[in-house]
């Protein structure tokens, strides 16, 4: 395996990542505000979603993949977000099931951090899913933690989908 840079031949191109679930993180309006709390489907579910190389919304985006053979296991694809200074991770996967676990998320997680910590980002942001649980307890295992939700972020059903946008975030320097 070889951790390269991606170039911007890549840009456009698209891939479409899937996983698996046993549950999700539901979160429901209270007297308090919000509370979450995890839930298990009646059956695993498998997920997908379809996504693009190097999204226009991106500032100078940069990103790195593993190869093997010349063949793209993963990747991580990150922007320095220059309004709050803050990094955000736009995309990061290791796109077969049988990939995952050998150490590859984790190269990409620390290669991304690195480059925001060069940036001088004063903390690392993404977004995933409510349902997408392995990814949530990949990035706390990191040092993330949730730091906000949108109930309604890719659709009007999404509560009911299960399918809510978090954010999670990384401190690199809390004094700015």
């Amino acid at each position: 395996m070889k951790l390269a840079l991606i170039d911007s031949s890549y840009k456009g191109k698209k891939f479409t990542m899937t996983y698996n679930t046993c549950g999700y993180y539901d979160i429901v309006k209270n007297n308090n505000g919000f509370g979450i709390k995890y839930c298990k489907f009646a059956t695993p579910k498998q997920m997908s979603f379809d996504e693009h190389f190097f999204n226009d919304w991106l500032d100078n985006p940069i990103a790195y993949g593993v190869f093997e053979a010349n063949k793209l296991l993963g990747f991580v694809e990150g922007a320095l977000e220059k309004w709050n200074n803050r990094y955000r991770i736009s995309n990061i996967c290791v796109f077969e099931e049988m990939q995952r676990n050998k150490g590859i998320g984790s190269l990409l997680m620390d290669t991304i951090v690195s480059v925001a910590v060069e940036c001088n980002a004063r903390m690392v942001v993404l977004e995933t899913q409510s349902c997408n649980t392995k990814a949530i307890a990949f990035y706390k295992k990191h040092g993330f933690e949730m730091i906000g939700f949108d109930l309604y972020s890719y659709t009007n059903t999404d509560p009911q989908r299960h399918e809510v946008r978090i954010e999670m975030g990384k401190f690199l320097n809390r004094k700015q």
